[in-house]
């Protein structure tokens, strides 16, 4: 087979199966992990309203790099470029892609009316395989956390360790 027969098979199987995507729109700096369905060729997300995700970036018409990861081992299986479209509410691709993503969207604090909030607060977009994937990186793209006045790197208090070797010592196990 060859490899226009494969890559979209590949980023369709891959994204159907992925409960998380990362997506990275044209001009921006930060990639994102967005949850997503597949409907109709392409994923479909919902966003940019109250307690629903954020789509930074993700405005009609431009491209975005989407990355697929395995849903077993979390290791990056293939990146593929989309074009953006968002979906006007009411039309029949709105109505046919919010049906998915209501099954989907878990812990939703309105159930049933949720359909209506996304209508009326949120944006619902599509990112459509342009069928270009990239290849695989050679090297490691783990990048250092962020500086942040949350971290509490500090010393294990002096009673820690002792306190841990007592209770093991007890029941043979911690």
């Amino acid at each position: 087979m060859t490899r226009e027969l494969l890559d979209p098979a590949l980023v369709e199987e891959a994204t159907k199966k992925s409960g998380l995507i990362w997506v990275e729109a044209a001009g921006e700096r930060s990639t994102r992990p967005l949850w997503h369905v597949w409907h109709e060729g392409a994923a479909c997300l919902v966003g940019d309203g109250p307690g629903e995700q954020p789509l930074p970036g993700l405005a009609d018409g431009v491209t975005a790099e989407v990355t697929v990861r395995s849903k077993d081992k979390g290791g990056r299986l293939v990146t593929w470029t989309a074009r953006v479209a968002q979906l006007a509410p009411g039309t029949e691709a709105w109505e046919a892609a919010v049906a998915d993503l209501k099954g989907k969207r878990l812990n939703a604090p309105d159930g049933e009316a949720m359909t209506a909030r996304w209508a009326r607060e949120c944006r619902v977009v599509r990112l459509e395989p342009t069928g270009v994937t990239s290849p695989l990186p050679d090297g490691d793209l783990a990048a250092p956390p962020a500086p942040s006045p949350a971290t509490t790197r500090q010393p294990v208090p002096a009673g820690l360790l002792r306190l841990l070797l007592k209770k093991r010592g007890k029941g043979g196990r911690a």
